[in-house]
């Protein structure tokens, strides 16, 4: 796989992580999640997690297994998010290598094509996914409601190179058909 094939997600959400829908699990046939922590599911300095996504949470586990998977190495913090969501964790993943992702993957006990990696970066949560021969779902950041301004300046620059590449990052387009990874599909 090329480098630029690597950093096309199979599905672009114009929102956060909590526009990620049982539906559109089921459409996509996962049936697990790999979640980011960092700017996915919590702006980066918080400790604790919302009742929006604890809610979140409850509803996705329903029609998928979630496991949380950090390159963050704060055991108590990422240790009192995945506690707080009751979900297991991995830290210090150091996306995008899949070797923690695969760990999280077999764990689930499901074939890696119906496991997804969630995430807001492209070098890291987009290119491990995609390495690994996972689905990969790339969101927008969760914004801190505490700071006016939203400031993701190295997301930025993914962006920017990626789509000087060539990769599609559209959310105009609603397409839920199963794609072999060759085919990309965009919310």
């Amino acid at each position: 796989m090329s480098l630029l094939s690597n950093l096309q997600p199979d599905l672009v959400l114009g929102g956060s992580i909590l526009s990620l829908t049982p539906d559109i699990i089921k459409e996509q046939q996962l049936k697990g999640l790999v979640l980011d922590v960092d700017q996915t599911l919590v702006p980066m300095t918080t400790k604790a997690v919302s009742q929006e996504l604890k809610q979140w949470v409850e509803e996705i586990r329903l029609v998928a297994a979630l496991w949380l998977v950090s390159n963050n190495l704060s055991q108590s913090r990422i240790g009192n998010i995945a506690d707080s969501l009751n979900l297991p964790y991995i830290l210090g993943a150091r996306k995008p290598s899949r070797r923690k992702l695969k760990r999280a993957v077999e764990a689930m006990n499901l074939p890696v094509e119906q496991v997804a990696m969630v995430g807001d970066r492209l070098f890291t949560d987009v290119l491990a996914g995609n390495r690994l021969g996972m689905f990969t779902i790339l969101v927008e950041p969760i914004r801190d409601p505490t700071v006016s301004v939203a400031s993701h300046p190295t997301r930025n620059l993914e962006v920017w190179l990626s789509q000087a590449l060539g990769v599609s990052l559209s959310d105009k387009q609603q397409n839920f058909i199963k794609s072999d990874k060759t085919q990309k599909n965009e919310i």
